[in-house]
């Protein structure tokens, strides 16, 4: 151990260092058959820095070990995720470092987290219209592969999203089991009906989750089968129910990003400042950003459309320094023999050197090096989207919030309060990319609006 001598004259105080850092370990509940790989973190930690003493550290030294990690694509996800957690326990807890208390520990520990094969990011990237048929799950792909293959061109011609996609899929699947498997041409309309029945009157689902299996089979029998659906009996499309969304005040809002902090404090900044979607924030790459005109353009947002939305004043200098960041990690990417992003098949062919370039880079990265789950690359993608959504999930909850919060709330409160500082409805319509007006009415109930606006009789009464 480098900080001391291994000559016997100190064996007591490298007794005491580790019987102290236990005991941290106990007090933050470490199971004691993970307490020794915790030590052997910290140990390697102290021998890759033979020349500096624990107390000497200082943030730039632990980044650089952690990128350092970060490219070995060999390292588990786990035991990276517990070398971040060693060392968070080590400086901020035991050793009291200042700077250990505003390290973004959370970004380097959450934002390892991969993407998976079905992530919209890279779903369709390299997937043929045949691929994924054999997906554990995949009945009709497993059975009727010809079947599949035209359901999977259909929905591509379509241009419906990847989401869509796979639930109309999942919807097909169910079909499919509910009728012992029976192939599609032997089914008809008394099976859709059967089908939707039983959803209804046994799965107790809601309306919208029965009009969304109707919507998938209606699709598959006109689009795929090109058998279009008749008469399904005395079955009735159920009346959606609109839900009235969660908003949260302005002190709310402010108790949860108050904790947060880094890039993660950025991002939820960011998603409350412009009205944008967990993913839209998660997929911005540093081109998006304009800073002359103070704007941020989010790309292929839902329904494939493009909008514009203000960039937050207050958040000028940090997204600066963000890109900053980004173009730091980028080179040091591009000297480890890495430095490409992901770009989606059309662009790469159209611009091959653009995949390392400043400008293309994820304005934020994911804490490691990843393999793309489709083409194999090791690249750095993005950062989680499920990152996000714990940590707002978890600071509303520590805030005292008993409202149910999401990330997609920070959305709904941006919306309702522009209105209430006196926005146009149509502004704020096109501020979150909504194609109907009459669906960013809904925040007007929320402000009890119009007709809405009155006071409970209850109020007057003198009691």
């Amino acid at each position: 151990m480098s900080d001391f001598s291994e000559d016997g004259t100190n064996n007591a105080l490298v007794g005491k260092f580790w019987h102290n850092y236990v005991s941290v370990l106990k007090r933050f509940g470490i199971p004691d058959r993970s307490q020794p790989w915790y030590r052997k973190h910290v140990q390697q930690f102290i021998d890759d820095h033979p020349h500096i003493k624990l107390r000497e550290h200082r943030p730039e030294s632990v980044t650089l070990w952690l990128t350092r990690l970060s490219n070995n694509a060999t390292l588990p996800l786990w035991q990276y995720r517990q070398k971040v957690d060693a060392l968070r326990l080590l400086f901020r807890h035991m050793l009291g470092a200042d700077w250990a208390t505003e390290f973004d520990w959370t970004y380097w520990s959450d934002a390892c987290q991969p993407l998976d094969n079905t992530h919209p990011t890279v779903a369709r990237a390299y997937e043929s219209k045949s691929a994924g048929a054999e997906r554990p799950g995949n009945l009709l792909g497993q059975r009727f592969p010809a079947d599949y293959t035209r359901f999977v061109a259909a929905v591509r011609i379509a241009d419906l999203s990847i989401n869509t996609e796979k639930s109309y899929l999942g919807w097909i699947n169910r079909f499919l089991r509910f009728h012992n498997d029976r192939g599609p041409s032997a089914c008809a309309e008394p099976e859709v009906a059967s089908f939707l029945e039983h959803l209804a009157v046994k799965r107790k689902v809601t309306g919208a989750t029965q009009a969304q299996a109707l919507n998938a089979l209606v699709f598959f029998f006109a689009r795929t089968l090109e058998r279009p659906l008749g008469d399904i009996g005395h079955f009735k499309r159920p009346k959606p129910h609109q839900r009235v969304p969660t908003v949260l005040s302005r002190t709310e809002v402010a108790g949860i990003l108050r904790p947060l902090q880094g890039q993660t404090g950025l991002m939820t900044r960011l998603m409350y400042g412009t009205g944008m979607r967990v993913m839209e924030c998660a997929r911005l790459r540093v081109l998006d950003l304009d800073f002359d005109y103070r704007k941020i353009t989010v790309h292929e947002a839902k329904g494939k459309k493009d909008r514009v939305v203000p960039m937050p004043t207050s958040l000028i200098e940090p997204l600066k320094k963000q890109i900053a960041w980004v173009g730091l990690k980028h080179e040091g990417d591009l000297q480890a023999g890495f430095g490409g992003v992901f770009m989606p098949d059309a662009l790469a062919r159209k611009y091959p050197n653009a995949a390392r370039e400043l400008r293309w880079q994820y304005l934020f990265p994911a804490s490691r090096i990843g393999k793309d789950p489709r083409s194999g690359t090791r690249r750095r993608h993005h950062i989680h989207p499920s990152v996000i959504q714990r940590a707002v999930r978890d600071s509303a909850r520590k805030s005292g919030i008993t409202k149910r919060v999401t990330s997609h709330t920070l959305r709904h409160s941006f919306a309702t309060h522009l209105l209430e500082s006196g926005s146009d409805i149509r502004t704020v319509q096109e501020l979150l990319g909504h194609s109907d007006v009459t669906t960013t009415m809904i925040y007007t109930h929320v402000l009890g609006k119009g007709g809405h606006g009155v006071s409970s009789p209850l109020d007057r009464l003198d009691t």
